[in-house]
């Protein structure tokens, strides 16, 4: 009697154990089909959101003014068409230049066009590295082809990467212009948003959920306009500053200066070396000109970080770094911003986690 009743039992556990798994089984399934279908939207609502999320403040207060009355779909759309409007007309200059400048130089090393002058004889006094350079720099000097082959794995995973930059230009200022759109309508449902985010960081965080979404809607608003704001800043002006000096491959320099402006190395690297060369090239007041734009360039990063960046909310350069060079190398030039403020975002809610004593998290709305 008791084998039975024991082999009954144990019959009972084996059909819910397996009614268990097809269940899992089954929500596993539909969850990867959901992720799929959606996969292609993901990047531009991620980064509608976050760009929800760092103009709120701006949208928020035009809703409140006299002229809005409240009329939060009209200021929605007045404040991202405005933004957008701001930052896609020299965005899309600086990306048209830099495919025709990629395409350019593609084309100039395929036909070994380049003409390079020898070097000077001070190079090869320099220490440790002047004699492998000057030897390098004399035999491009006379035989570029034979020079280009021994840089030829270094050149190609340049020339790769230029490429897949330069094509990725075009789709990156569709998904930025479609991420204004996402952020549009999610500022016109900001309540029913700020209520589902709170609603979900309760569940998954407990009693401190509304500590949580606080701490990243700050988050994300410093980041996001402390460094990548700044950023853009900065290359759209170091940019527009490449053009008006007829810098050769001033898309591309422009291009750089946004990479090293969101990891933090600042523009200098790039800056620096474009007024040698204009001093080099140009006439003296058209160097002087651009020598003050160039330092008002590197001046400003001192000005607008303490400006934008909230206080309390700093991250470490590492984590910026790896996360635009992370994002951008998975999901080209928008990953580049994407990524940044998600690995900060996740860096600040971990250190949350295991210090909360440390971490202010400060108005949500502010």
């Amino acid at each position: 009697m008791e084998r039975y009743e024991t082999s009954i039992q144990t019959r009972d556990l084996s059909g819910t154990l397996a009614n268990i798994v097809i269940r899992l089984g089954a929500l596993a399934i539909l969850v990867v089909w959901c992720f799929q279908i959606l996969q292609p939207f993901l990047l531009p609502a991620i980064w509608g959101i976050i760009i929800s999320v760092a103009i709120y403040p701006l949208y928020r207060s035009l809703t409140l003014t006299p002229l809005m009355r409240g009329r939060s779909a009209l200021a929605a759309t007045l404040v991202s068409t405005v933004l957008l409007a701001l930052l896609l007309v020299p965005t899309a200059m600086l990306t048209k230049l830099l495919v025709q400048n990629t395409a350019s130089l593609a084309n100039t090393v395929r036909q070994q066009q380049f003409v390079i002058p020898p070097p000077p004889d001070t190079v090869q006094d320099w220490p440790l590295i002047g004699e492998p350079i000057s030897r390098l720099w004399s035999l491009a000097a006379t035989n570029l082809a034979e020079a280009l082959k021994l840089l030829e794995p270094q050149l190609k995973i340049v020339g790769i990467w230029l490429l897949e930059a330069a094509a990725s230009a075009g789709m990156g200022l569709l998904l930025f212009a479609a991420a204004f759109v996402v952020a549009g309508i999610l500022l016109r449902y900001s309540e029913a948003g700020h209520k589902f985010a709170r609603d979900l960081s309760n569940r998954l965080a407990g009693e401190r959920g509304d500590e949580f979404a606080n701490l990243a809607g700050a988050t994300i608003r410093s980041v996001s306009q402390g460094v990548l704001g700044v950023a853009i800043i900065q290359s759209l002006l170091a940019g527009l500053g490449f053009m008006a000096v007829g810098l050769p491959g001033a898309g591309i320099w422009a291009f750089l200066c946004l990479i090293t402006a969101t990891i933090q190395i600042g523009v200098a690297p790039i800056a620096i070396p474009a007024v040698i060369y204009v001093f080099a090239t140009s006439d003296t007041v058209t160097a002087v000109v651009f020598l003050v734009w160039s330092v008002v360039l590197l001046l400003l990063d001192n000005v607008l970080k303490p400006l934008l960046l909230g206080r309390g909310l700093d991250v470490p350069t590492v984590v910026i770094f790896l996360g635009a060079i992370g994002g951008m190398m998975m999901s080209g030039i928008i990953g580049l911003f994407v990524g940044a403020i998600v690995l900060a975002l996740g860096y600040k809610l971990l250190q949350a986690w295991l210090a909360p004593e440390a971490v202010a998290p400060g108005d949500p709305d502010s």
